[in-house]
């Protein structure tokens, strides 16, 4: 479980710290965002990505402190264009807990038919929702006439798309699943208690 205060905050540093990845400036760019704010829980994520030749690396930090929900994603770029040598972008958002519109888990179980409660999903998949990004996917409608040539408009559907984080036993292991089960648990909570 999430522990409060000063002991959450030295374990966010210690996950930055054990992904390896540019930690000085994760740690940098997450705390100038969480500010004096003590630290609710916290999810650490790094990915690879294989692109073409090159190996790419992609870390996010999602944070709840007792009023915001805080994003950090640092990527590494190659030299390119616009540098000759390689850098890193990083980015945070802080969003206020009142703004969450949705918390979606989706948990991927093996051998559902022997399922235990407690036990560890395979996989898990985070989607929150804030209403910053929206998606629309738009068809042509038609109708059951295969001969009809009438315009019919379109149909579609609208998805909030702020964040989607999937998180693995086998690519991320057993603890990052249970740390993300546990972040997910965290800010339902605090949803609810926003929205109190």
């Amino acid at each position: 479980m999430a522990k409060t205060g000063t002991t959450t905050t030295q374990g966010l540093r210690s996950a930055i710290e054990r992904s390896g990845y540019y930690p000085t400036l994760v740690i940098e760019a997450v705390e100038s965002a969480v500010g004096a704010e003590p630290v609710s829980a916290y999810l650490v994520h790094q990915e690879t990505t294989f692109d073409a030749n090159e190996v790419r690396r992609h870390v996010t930090v999602l944070v709840l402190t007792e009023g915001r929900f805080i994003v950090s994603h640092t990527d590494e770029q190659g030299a390119d264009d616009s540098s000759p040598v390689p850098y890193a972008t990083t980015s945070t958002e802080s969003v206020r807990i009142d703004r969450i519109s949705s918390v979606v888990v989706s948990r991927v179980v093996a051998n559902p038919e022997t399922y235990t409660r407690g036990r560890l999903p395979r996989e898990v998949v985070l989607t929150i929702g804030w209403g910053a990004v929206s998606r629309i996917d738009l068809e042509p409608a038609a109708c059951g006439d295969p001969n009809c040539e009438a315009d019919h408009g379109y149909t579609g559907s609208a998805t909030a798309d702020d964040l989607s984080l999937r998180v693995s036993e086998a690519g991320d292991g057993p603890e990052t699943v249970a740390q993300a089960l546990t972040f997910a648990h965290a800010l339902s909570e605090a949803t609810v208690a926003a929205g109190a």
